[in-house]
């Protein structure tokens, strides 16, 4: 990587202020010394893989790769909006969410603005905030938990996005609807409520709901989802909000025309209709994350409660015993998991919920890890 020094020369061009303050995203480990096929549960991908109907259609659409993709993703965008009983006009597309939040934050935030998160809330929202010039304000999580009356204290006369994971990453943590309604109201009516529900279809919580049909009369609301986690397709970054017309007009006014590629708009579609495969992966979670919670508890480490695909464990800060001495202790086995550094959240370490055998080898490597 090119050193500061170099770029910040007035014989150079000279990046706007405020970029090279921004610290990159840092995505999960995908290797590990010694081990020519670890373990992977670093970055919350869906371990069976995806739908064979999503995959069938790919390869089907690699023959169609020498012509630019439908801009309007007309025929997911009638699969959505058939799927969730949605209005198609008010369904926008990015390449993945990651890229709607910086679209978001260029619509909306302008230098001297602010957005407001979590402490502990998605790197890509105060990435997308910095790079539009905005600053970034962060409430509080005391226990990891989200705070609605923290949320709204941090909210000032410049605020113009609130950001808002539910269930959250990386902690875990969820709000009920009730919640995510009273930060809603207690908003100003020109402030944009973002919710982030990548992983609605794992959270079990009666008191959830995933926020679409609360969206449909609201004015400054857009939710967000993926089809990175529940339908398996990360590596094809598709990402798609519903919100407010006003809301996605002004987003679609700049978003990259040709921003969801012609396969991976044809897996999406695919993978719609494969509802078993989706159900297979809820069940896999829910079925899977209270063990690791209890098995793991049980070696006296803290999990912290979540509604993703995965759980987030606290280390004491004891020497040999903290949460970067366990990850490369699980890295020595092969085992890949998430440190938390960049979160706030040194003391912790994310991993996700994978196949029975991949939960029992990171147990038994955490139970080797304390006993030693």
């Amino acid at each position: 990587m090119t050193e500061v020094a170099d770029i910040d020369r007035p014989d150079r061009p000279a990046p706007k202020p405020g970029i090279l303050d921004i610290a990159p995203y840092v995505a999960g480990k995908a290797k590990a010394v010694g081990h020519a096929h670890p373990l992977k549960l670093s970055a919350n991908e869906n371990v069976l893989g995806c739908s064979p109907a999503a995959r069938a259609a790919y390869l089907e659409a690699a023959a169609a790769m020498n012509l630019y993709p439908d801009p309007r993703a007309s025929a997911l965008r009638a699969a959505l909006a058939a799927r969730y009983r949605l209005e198609p006009d008010r369904l926008v597309f990015g390449c993945g969410s990651d890229e709607l939040f910086g679209l978001l934050c260029n619509v909306y935030v302008e230098p001297g603005d602010n957005i407001v998160q979590g402490e502990h809330g998605f790197m890509a929202w105060r990435i997308a905030a910095r790079a539009a010039g905005g600053e970034v304000k962060f409430a509080a999580q005391p226990n990891l938990r989200l705070d609605v009356d923290t949320l709204l204290a941090a909210v000032d006369e410049r605020t113009r996005i609130v950001f808002l994971a539910n269930p959250d990453n990386p902690s875990g943590s969820w709000l009920p609807h009730s919640e995510v309604v009273r930060l809603h109201e207690g908003l100003p009516a020109d402030v944009v409520l973002v919710l982030d529900y990548a992983y609605a279809e794992f959270c079990t919580d009666p008191a959830y709901e995933d926020g679409l049909d609360y969206a449909r009369d609201k004015a400054n609301v857009i939710v967000t989802r993926t089809f990175s986690k529940i339908h398996g397709l990360a590596g094809l970054r598709v990402g798609w909000g519903y919100g407010a017309p006003e809301i996605v007009f002004a987003i679609d006014r700049i978003r990259p025309p040709f921003n969801t590629s012609v396969p991976a708009q044809a897996a999406a579609v695919a993978a719609l209709t494969d509802q078993d495969f989706v159900a297979r992966s809820i069940a896999l979670v829910e079925t899977w994350r209270p063990w690791l919670t209890q098995q793991i508890g049980g070696l006296g480490l803290e999990v912290n409660p979540s509604q993703g695909n995965f759980v987030v464990v606290r280390f004491p800060n004891e020497p040999g015993g903290t949460a970067l001495d366990a990850e490369a202790f699980l890295a020595g086995r092969g085992i890949l998991v998430r440190d938390l550094v960049n979160y706030s959240m040194g003391d912790c370490l994310r991993v996700t919920v994978g196949l029975e055998e991949h939960n029992r080898a990171l147990v038994e490597a955490l139970a080797a890890f304390v006993k030693r």
